[in-house]
């Protein structure tokens, strides 16, 4: 499975794979791609905004540029014609600027940060990345393994529910089979009342 974001310059491609996801990227600083593991996926997430400042100065300067130009035709009583061009050019790089911003989702894995682009995919990806993180991890995590010491598996458990992998319930039965595989077989019935 694969999906596509694009936005201006930005192209992000992610390859859904059995066992890990591929992150591409490309822009106008580069490009480049990374592998990372389901459960590497990390739950919480910053905001980067992308936007180019030159255009949001400028175009304040020039605003006010044309402000000061008509202010003083009105005020010494010149014409007015041609006195709100620097008020136009300001006002439309001040409309480019907004249209041009771009805004992500950041994830820091292991191995790189994962840029995920807020548009209409953006739901669709972060969504499809946690289902998939929730699969490997009770694929990898998800049974007792009575071999390991108790407390351990007990540990395992509760970190899988606070990773969202299990819920209460599921963690806690999964925590009664733990401590049932580790009852001491020498007890007697008896003893165990």
């Amino acid at each position: 499975m694969e999906i596509k974001q694009k936005k201006f310059s930005n192209h992000h491609t992610y390859t859904f794979e059995s066992e890990y996801v591929n992150f591409a990227y490309k822009d106008k600083s580069g490009s480049g791609d990374f592998d990372f593991n389901y459960a590497d996926f990390p739950e919480k997430s910053s905001i980067t905004i992308e936007q180019n400042e030159w255009l949001r100065n400028v175009g304040i300067l020039w605003c006010l540029l044309g402000c000061y130009r008509i202010g003083s035709a009105v005020y010494s009583g010149s014409s007015l014609s041609g006195t709100g061009l620097w008020l136009v050019l300001g006002i439309i790089c001040l409309i480019w600027f907004a249209l041009t911003k771009v805004k992500y989702s950041v994830f820091k894995t292991e191995r790189g940060n994962v840029f995920v682009i807020q548009d209409k995919n953006h739901e669709n990806i972060v969504s499809e990345l946690n289902k998939r993180k929730k699969d490997q991890l009770l694929a990898w995590y998800g049974e007792v393994n009575p071999e390991n010491d108790k407390e351990n598996e007990i540990e395992k458990f509760r970190w899988l529910e606070q990773q969202n992998v299990m819920t209460n319930d599921e963690a806690e039965k999964k925590i009664a089979e733990v401590e049932f595989a580790h009852k001491d077989p020498d007890l007697k019935p008896q003893e165990l009342n």
